[in-house]
């Protein structure tokens, strides 16, 4: 009897770890496309976080940069599955550097939420290195911008922008799955609102009503906790195809953010 019970609640903490794993991080080995399907110049980044896990993204450079833009993608495909929005940041004059965590793409190893950490700490030095005169901009969409977020709150980056993003793992875990007593077995924080409270850079929050799977009341209360400066773009579309259904506004908006706080050489106060 204790030896069935006993087994059953192992099979559990195995099925909810795979579970929760599967539903946080769904890297793709291969490639949709490249920079070079949307007319842009890229090169091929190699480059090692801290814990010695080599990594891979590509470089867009812009001839008349303004600044530098770090893209954290989301959890899905890999670097690949992002072209249209290269092409987005690259109009804005940007140089633009994209990366895959660890288990993404070409990249090595296998995701977990320290690892993206060091994964973007690394990605931000790289660029930094390679745009020294130019200010960071550190972005993330879905997942990413927990990981941007992060990044913000160890005093990265000239400027944050957050789009789609959630306020942690446990609460919208919950949302996505009623049923389930989320907030206790999952051991995936991506903690984005407490973490976005410690950011003292400017913060641009990007959200959609009609998001289906990220619902609008987690871009008002990321915004809400921010300190500021920052500022709400509120979008239309999905959660996968909101920056491309709004593409005007949304790039409109992104534009006012960059003219009032990024300038060439730093920060506008």
């Amino acid at each position: 009897m204790f030896l069935r019970v006993g087994l059953i609640l192992v099979a559990l903490y195995f099925f909810f770890r795979w579970f929760e794993r599967s539903n946080i991080w769904m890297p793709r080995r291969d490639f949709f496309a490249t920079p070079e399907a949307a007319g842009l110049v890229y090169e091929d980044v190699e480059f090692k976080t801290a814990d010695d896990v080599r990594l891979h993204g590509w470089y867009l450079p812009h001839a008349k940069a303004k600044a530098a833009l770090l893209f954290c993608h989301g959890n899905a495909g890999n670097v690949s599955h992002r072209t249209e929005s290269l092409r987005q940041w690259h109009a804005l004059s940007l140089n633009v550097f994209i990366f895959d965590y660890r288990g993404y793409g070409r990249s090595e190893g296998r995701p977990s939420e320290e690892g993206t950490y060091l994964d973007a700490q690394a990605a931000h030095d790289w660029l930094q290195g390679r745009c020294p005169e130019l200010p960071i901009i550190l972005f993330g969409r879905s997942l990413g911008a927990a990981v941007a977020i992060d990044l913000a709150a160890r005093g990265k980056g000239a400027a944050l922008i957050a789009e789609s993003g959630f306020t942690s793992v446990p609460a919208i875990g919950q949302e996505l799955f009623p049923i389930l007593p989320v907030k206790w077995l999952v051991r995936t924080q991506y903690n984005s609102v407490a973490k976005i409270q410690q950011v003292r850079i400017p913060v641009l929050v990007i959200h959609s009503r009609e998001d289906e799977i990220v619902p609008f009341h987690h871009g008002e209360t990321l915004f809400e906790a921010a300190p500021g400066p920052k500022q709400f773009l509120e979008i239309r579309g999905g959660h996968n195809d909101g920056y491309v259904v709004s593409e005007t506004e949304y790039l409109r908006g992104i534009q006012a953010f960059l003219d009032a706080y990024v300038k060439k050489g730093g920060v506008s106060p």
